[in-house]
C-alpha cells in the first residue's frame, strides 16, 4: 500500500502538509500515551522507547514502557517486545511485561517460547498469573490436557505463596475450569474466591473484583445463590437450585413472587437485612450489574436489580451512586424505563437530567427507539434533551436506518449536538454504500473540530486514495492530532514524521 501511495505522488504532499501542522513543541505528550502506542504499533518500537526513556520519573517510565511492550506484542512484533521487555530497569515492573508476553507468545501458537519465559519470571506474586494465563490460553485453543497441567501448576504457585491477588489467579481459573468442562471444579474455585474475599478488609484499596467476576458468571447461568449467601447473613435459604425468583425481597417486594411448588413460603421469605460486614459492596455489585447488562436475560437482570435496590437501601457509602447509576441503566436496557426514571430523580436535578439522558441511551439500544425519542423529547433540560437525542440518533444510525437518524438530527436544536449526531449518521451513510452523501453530511458540521473527527470516520471506511484526500482535509481542520490516528494505517510514516517534527 505505502508503494501505491509514493506512485501516485500523494504521501510527500500529506507528509509535507502535516509537517507543516506539528510545533517543534512536544509538550508532555510526546512521551506518555497514545501516541507512543501508535509508534510502537507502526513499526517504530526503537524510536518509541527512546522517547520513553527520557522520562526522568522511573515508575512512570517502567509502566510506559509495559504499555509499549504490550503494544509491539499486540501488533506482532514479539521478538521487539521481549527485547525491550528485558532491559526495563524496575524489575517488578519487567515482571508484569513478560506476564503480558507469556500469554501473547502463547496465542501465537509458540507454547514452548511461552512456558520458558513463565519459568523466567522473577516475583512469586507473579508465577500464579503467568502459568494461569498460558492455562487459559491453551484452553481456548483445544488442548484441554495441557491447559490442565498449567492451571495446576497456576494453583500450586497461590497456594504455596499468601500474596495480593491470588483471588485474581483464582478468577481465571475458574474461566479455564468451565473451558475444560468441568463445572464442579469451576465451583470449588469459586468458593475460594470467595473465601479469600471474606477474609480480606473489602473496605481498603483491594477491592474484590475478582469475586464480581465469578458473581456475574454465575449469574449468567441463573444461578444467585452466592449472590444472595454474600448479601445477608447466613441463615435458612430461600428457594433451592439457584432459581433467580427464589430471593425475598421485603415488605415492598411483589407478594405474588413465590417459587414453583411452594405456595407457602413460610417465615423464612421473610426480608433479612443485608449484613453490614458483606464482603460485596456498592462497587462490586454495580462490577456485577455491568458486567451482564448485555447478555442477562429479562429475569435474571430483573432479579439482578431487585438485589441492588435493596441494597442502595442499606444507607450512602463512597460507592453509593455508583451502584445506583449501573442499576438505573440496567432497568433502562430491559425496558424498565418508570423504575429507571424514578431511580434518576433520587439524584440532585442537575445529576438527575444527565442521568435521565443515560437512560435514553439505553433504552434506544435495547430496540426501543421510539419509545427513547418519546422520553428524550419529555426531558425538560435543554443540554440533557440535546444528550438524549444523540444516543438516540447513534442507535438508529447503527441500526442502519440513517434516514430517519437524519430527520431527528433537524430537531435538535444545539449546533454542537447537532454535529454530534452527524458524525454518527455520516459514518453509518458511508458503511452503507453513500459515501458522496455522508460528505455532504459532514460539511453541514458547524464547528471544525467535530468536522474533522466526522471526516476521520470516513477516512477509515474509504478506498487509499479517497481516504489520503481525507485525511488531508483531517489535518487542515484539526491539525495532526486527529488525523493519527487514521494514517495508522494508510501512511504508517506519518506518526514518525510527527516525532520527528517535534524533536528536531
Amino acid at each position: 500500500m505505502g508503494s501505491d501511495i509514493v506512485q501516485g505522488g500523494f504521501e510527500p504532499c500529506l507528509l509535507a502538509l502535516l509537517r507543516l501542522s506539528v510545533r517543534r513543541d512536544p509538550g508532555t505528550g510526546l512521551t506518555s500515551g497514545w501516541f507512543l502506542r501508535v509508534l510502537a504499533r507502526t513499526g517504530h518500537l526503537v524510536r518509541a522507547a527512546e522517547l520513553a526513556y527520557t522520562i526522568s520519573d522511573e515508575l512512570k517510565q517502567g509502566t510506559e514502557l509495559v504499555e509499549l511492550v504490550q503494544a509491539a506484542a499486540g501488533a506482532g512484533d514479539l521478538c521487539g517486545a521481549q527485547a525491550l521487555a528485558e532491559s526495563i530497569p524496575l524489575r517488578q515492573l519487567r515482571d508484569q511485561a513478560l506476564v503480558a508476553l507469556v500469554l501473547a507468545w502463547a496465542r501465537a501458537g509458540e507454547r514452548a517460547r511461552a512456558v520458558a519465559l513463565a519459568e523466567r519470571i522473577h516475583y512469586p506474586h507473579n508465577w500464579g498469573r503467568a502459568w494461569a494465563l498460558l492455562a487459559k490460553a491453551v484452553a481456548d485453543s483445544g488442548d484441554i490436557d495441557e491447559a490442565l497441567r498449567f492451571a495446576a501448576r497456576a494453583d500450586d504457585e497461590v497456594s504455596s505463596y499468601p500474596v495480593d491477588g491470588a483471588e485474581q489467579v483464582l478468577a481465571l481459573l475458574v474461566e479455564v475450569a468451565v473451558a475444560t468442562g468441568d463445572h464442579d471444579r469451576a465451583a470449588v474455585l469459586a468458593d475460594r474466591v470467595e473465601d479469600i474475599t471474606r477474609s480480606r478488609n473489602s473496605t481498603g484499596w483491594s477491592k474484590p473484583r475478582p469475586l464480581a467476576v465469578v458473581l456475574a458468571r454465575e449469574a449468567l447461568g441463573g444461578d444467585l445463590d452466592r449472590l444472595d449467601a454474600l448479601l445477608r447473613p447466613p441463615g435458612p435459604a430461600v428457594g433451592a437450585g439457584g432459581t433467580v425468583c427464589g430471593w425475598a425481597l421485603g415488605e415492598a417486594a411483589d407478594q405474588d413472587m413465590v417459587l414453583e411448588g411452594d405456595p407457602d413460603p413460610g417465615p423464612s421469605a421473610a426480608a433479612r437485612p443485608f449484613s453490614p460486614r458483606s464482603p460485596l459492596d456498592a462497587w462490586d455489585m454495580a462490577c456485577v450489574l455491568d458486567a451482564v447488562a448485555e447478555t442477562a436475560d429479562q429475569d435474571v437482570a430483573l432479579a439482578l436489580a431487585d438485589r441492588a435496590e435493596t441494597l442502595l437501601e442499606t444507607g450512602g457509602g463512597r460507592d453509593h451512586d455508583i451502584l445506583l447509576r449501573s442499576v438505573t441503566l440496567l432497568l433502562a436496557r430491559h425496558g424498565q424505563v418508570e423504575r429507571a426514571m424514578a431511580l434518576a430523580d433520587r439524584l440532585d436535578p442537575d445529576l438527575s437530567v444527565a442521568r435521565q439522558a443515560e437512560v435514553v441511551g439505553e433504552l434506544a439500544r435495547s430496540g426501543d427507539t421510539g419509545g427513547a425519542e418519546a422520553l428524550a423529547h419529555a426531558i425538560t433540560d435543554r443540554r440533557a434533551q440535546a444528550r438524549a437525542l444523540i444516543e438516540v440518533v447513534r442507535e438508529l444510525a447503527r441500526r442502519g436506518d440513517p434516514g430517519r437518524a437524519e430527520a431527528l438530527v433537524h430537531s435538535i436544536n444545539d449546533r454542537w449536538a447537532q454535529g454530534e449526531a452527524l458524525v454518527a449518521v455520516a459514518r453509518e451513510t458511508a458503511r452503507h454504500g453513500d459515501p458522496g452523501r455522508a460528505e455532504t453530511l459532514v460539511r453541514a458540521i458547524a464547528y471544525r473540530a467535530t468536522r474533522a473527527r466526522a471526516l476521520a470516520a470516513l477516512v477509515e471506511l474509504s478506498e487509499p486514495c479517497h481516504a489520503r484526500r481525507l485525511a488531508a482535509q483531517v489535518v487542515v481542520l484539526g491539525g495532526w492530532a486527529p488525523a493519527l490516528p487514521v494514517l495508522e494505517r494508510i501512511v504508517p510514516r506519518a506518526v514518525v514524521v510527527v516525532a520527528d517534527r517535534m524533536t528536531s
